[in-house]
């Protein structure tokens, strides 16, 4: 009797064998977090250079020479802010961050592809930026809008053609990004 008093008391009040501990987010989560930035990061510069693009340039098309000189020049001075800043340097920073924390899973395609994408938007749009844009900002904003240059013109359409190649790129870096988280959470390593 003594024995089924124990297996009953076994069966009713386990051992434990576990130390309890606070409640900790799963370190997937907290590994997906920089990975969700860096598709959110991309999708806005993606819908940043795509709408000026296929908005702004189109309508600037329309303007006469001063015009287009003035508002040119107002619009790349007023882009120079801390939240721009912040957009515009973060994919590849988030990028950077989400292959560096999910480390153990560099042989996966998802990996591999999201490393590309930073390095891509970063050579791509970051450096292409300074190399190509940044100059013909400040040769737009050196213009006096009364006294244009015979090739404003052309400025004008060098300056667009670099925007049109920073919006395909970004959203090309987008829709990759997006779809190597798409893929990560379904767990197919791509």
């Amino acid at each position: 009797m003594r024995g089924i008093g124990r297996l009953r008391a076994s069966f009713y009040m386990p051992a434990m064998t576990t130390i309890p501990r606070p409640h900790n987010p799963p370190p997937a989560l907290l590994v997906l977090i920089p990975h969700a930035l860096a598709v959110l990061w991309l999708g806005l510069m993606a819908g940043f250079f795509g709408t000026y693009s296929a908005n702004v340039n189109l309508a600037m098309l329309q303007m006469d020479g001063a015009t287009y000189a003035t508002v040119q020049s107002a619009f790349n001075r007023n882009v120079r802010h801390a939240l721009f800043f912040a957009l515009f340097f973060g994919p590849p920073l988030w990028c950077a961050l989400a292959v560096a924390t999910a480390w153990r899973e560099h042989r996966t395609l998802w990996w591999r592809l999201l490393a590309v994408v930073g390095v891509a938007y970063l050579l791509g749009i970051v450096f292409f930026t300074q190399q190509v844009n940044l100059p013909l900002n400040y040769t737009t904003e050196a213009w006096n809008p009364k006294a244009l240059p015979a090739d404003w013109a052309k400025v004008r359409d060098q300056w667009n053609a670099a925007n049109l190649w920073r919006a395909l790129l970004s959203l090309g870096c987008f829709a990759t990004a997006l779809g190597t988280l798409v893929g990560r959470l379904a767990g197919r390593g791509t």
